[in-house]
């Protein structure tokens, strides 16, 4: 039985670092420079977050079972599929892609639909995976799954334009207007981009074998003609891709750039967008500059700033480079950190954080207790510092100080580890630290102020998404709730930003749920002076898409009080109540939280949010009030089918005493 225990393990390894080299082929096809980039790069994404659940089956001890085994098989034959389309968008022709987009879309979702039935059928109870992975891996499946019953078409100009050009024919003229749009989309606007093009179309004219499929590929060569005869015309030299859109004339016209992209300080474009403690954005070297020189307030709002960490705004930098794409603009070099200490930090300034971390290491716990504290100065002084100190090996070191009973020490260790986790490269350190579980402990155990950086360092780690499921699974959201519950207005502010990030991950909106949080938002919702309205109104707007928050919704009564934000609240508050609003109103119970709404006075105030709210408020009051005249109208049917049911009951009572007086009087005789 041992023997063949083993020889299963041996036949099964293979298998799993087969998949294992499959993911890393997958994940280095990256180039999609087409109409699909979105969707290819959403499929690749998803796809990369399975690596660690083969990396941790590879380095497992224990075989896999045979049943087990075979239902990865479907999964290798999923990602081969996945891997062949993914090639396809990378190489192939991007004319093609766009003029066969009813097939590529129909393969996106045969692609989808084959992983989403693979990953379901995986028996994740007999494999040897954390927590954590299978989490992410079951975060995985379900956007699979949602990916599956939705089609999210490309650009249809593109393929409206595309189309016409295409079916005019070899000899018809081409408006340059439309030309210039097709080279700028398609990204064809060096010489090598249409040469690349054109070698996939003459790689399709051979694969298909000189039969019908070839006279197609043949119109539309003469179509890429048309387009580098045209971008020959605009730029003769054809060196460098061009940044410039093209008017009807076809001269450049100068772009504008919108100003929430634009760093406050230096107006300039933002390649490294970051937030400060006051909710602002700014450009990365510019606000640490400003906060390297002793200022401690926000440049834009003159706030002074509860702390000095900056974290990184991912969503604004995404739209800037989307921005970027669409209009031909190169995106902003990001500045690029030294890679060695002695580049970051003198050799002076190393040394003190070398005898630093000796004195880590001291079983005096005064040392302890001031090399910690040292450290976390230096490390909100400046960027070159944070390297330096995570390059020197100080974290391993922070994360053994989390369980220290020397509150001082402990709290010196969390601020400095937040303060590190500022640099992005240092975050991945971090957790590869373990220092999740000390993190919560401090989150728990520690004095107040070691627990609000606690919540502020989970908060900085969780803007990674993957670690969304991680600092989820480690029970840090009941100990953020109770933050939440009994902190200072700082410590507050804190639990609340980390549970709003944490609640991002469907997984864990459960958890808070659980933890009791929806009936402690819904207090501070009353208590406008504590000033927390904006915070919880945020988290409820996540949680209320989920089935248990909607359940401690009602049972919290919070429709009178979601009303009267619609009626009286800011802009922002207002949406969000809009928001939560229209989420009650969607589920089983809707009929119940409109008519309670109605009660409440809300048409009103929807009506006024409709007309002058924020663009997403606005949109949830459509929403609303198009719920609300159905129920209004099914109200007034049900009125009228009483109403007609009473007359019709009276009409019987009417007749049956009439016919009823005849036998009366015959009684009487009697």
């Amino acid at each position: 039985m041992e023997e063949e225990e083993k020889g299963l393990a041996a036949a099964e390894v293979p298998a799993v670092e087969r998949l294992l080299v499959m993911v890393e082929e997958i994940a280095a096809i990256c180039d999609f420079r087409n109409a699909y980039r979105k969707q290819l790069g959403n499929l690749s994404r998803r796809i990369k977050l399975l690596a660690p659940m083969f990396d941790e089956l590879k380095d497992s001890r224990d075989p896999i079972p045979e049943s087990t085994a075979r239902t990865l098989a479907p999964l290798e034959d999923a990602l081969a599929s996945a891997k062949e389309l993914l090639r396809f968008g990378s190489e192939g022709s991007k004319i093609f892609l766009v003029l066969e987009r009813d097939k590529i879309m129909k393969r996106f979702q045969e692609v989808t639909a084959q992983l989403e039935q693979a990953l379901g059928g995986v028996s994740f109870d007999e494999l040897d995976i954390s927590d954590e992975v299978r989490e992410q891996v079951e975060l995985v499946h379900a956007q699979f799954k949602r990916a599956k019953e939705r089609i999210d078409m490309p650009d249809p100009e593109l393929y409206g334009d595309l189309l016409s050009l295409h079916n005019k024919g070899t000899d018809a003229s081409a408006d340059p207007t439309i030309l210039g749009k097709l080279a700028e989309k398609l990204q064809l606007m060096t010489i090598y981009d249409l040469k690349q093009e054109s070698l996939a179309l003459h790689e399709m004219v051979v694969a298909s074998g000189g039969g019908d499929p070839g006279a197609n590929i043949e119109k539309m060569s003469m179509l890429l003609k048309k387009i580098k005869d045209f971008m020959q015309t605009q730029n003769p030299e054809m060196g460098t891709p061009a940044n410039s859109k093209f008017l009807s004339d076809g001269k450049p016209k100068t772009l504008v750039i919108p100003d929430d992209f634009r760093c406050p300080i230096s107006l300039d474009l933002m390649s490294d967008p970051v937030i400060v403690a006051t909710g602002q954005t700014y450009e990365r070297t510019c606000i640490e500059k400003w906060l390297a020189s002793g200022h401690d307030t926000c440049p834009k709002t003159q706030q002074r700033l509860s702390n000095v960490s900056i974290t990184p705004n991912f969503v604004l930098r995404s739209l800037i480079a989307h921005w970027c794409e669409a209009n031909g603009v190169e995106l902003p070099k990001r500045p690029t950190r030294p890679s060695k200490p002695s580049s970051a930090c003198s050799s002076s300034e190393r040394a003190n954080i070398d005898a630093l971390l000796c004195k880590l290491s001291s079983p005096d716990l005064e040392d302890q207790r001031s090399a910690a504290g040292e450290l976390r100065l230096l490390a909100k002084r400046n960027a070159d510092n944070r390297i330096c100190i995570a390059e020197a090996g100080a974290i391993p070191r922070l994360v053994n100080l989390l369980a220290t009973a020397d509150p001082r020490i402990q709290e010196h260790a969390v601020t400095a580890l937040l303060n590190l986790s500022i640099c992005e490269e240092n975050k991945a350190n971090i957790i590869a630290s373990r220092a999740v579980p000390g993190i919560v402990h401090v989150l728990r155990n520690g004095s107040m102020e070691a627990r609000e950086n606690a919540a502020a360092t989970l908060f900085s780690l969780s803007i990674v998404d993957e670690n969304k499921v991680m600092i989820g699974a480690s029970g840090a959201i009941p100990a953020l709730v109770s933050l939440l519950s009994e902190g200072t207005q700082r410590g507050k502010k804190d639990a609340a930003t980390a549970l709003f990030n944490l609640c991002i991950y469907q997984g864990n909106k459960g958890k808070a749920v659980r933890a009791g949080v929806v009936p402690l938002l819904m207090g501070l919702l009353t208590e406008p002076a504590g000033g927390m309205v904006d915070e919880a109104l945020a988290i409820l707007a996540i949680l209320s898409s989920h089935p248990e928050g909607k359940a401690a919704l009602g049972a919290a009564e919070a429709v009178p009080v979601l009303v009267e934000v619609i009626r009286s609240g800011t802009p922002r508050n207002r949406e969000n109540a809009a928001a939560v609003l229209l989420h009650l109103c969607s589920g089983e119970q809707q009929y119940h939280y409109l008519a309670m709404a109605q009660d409440c006075g809300v048409l009103g105030p929807l009506h006024e949010l409709a007309m002058n709210g924020t663009d997403r408020g606005k949109r949830k009051a459509v929403q609303l009030l198009e719920r609300m005249s159905r129920f209004m109208e099914q109200q007034q049917e049900t009125q009228a089918q009483a109403a007609s049911l009473v007359r019709t009951q009276f009409e019987v009572l009417a007749e049956a005493e009439q016919s009823e007086i005849p036998t009366s009087t015959a009684l009487v005789d009697l």
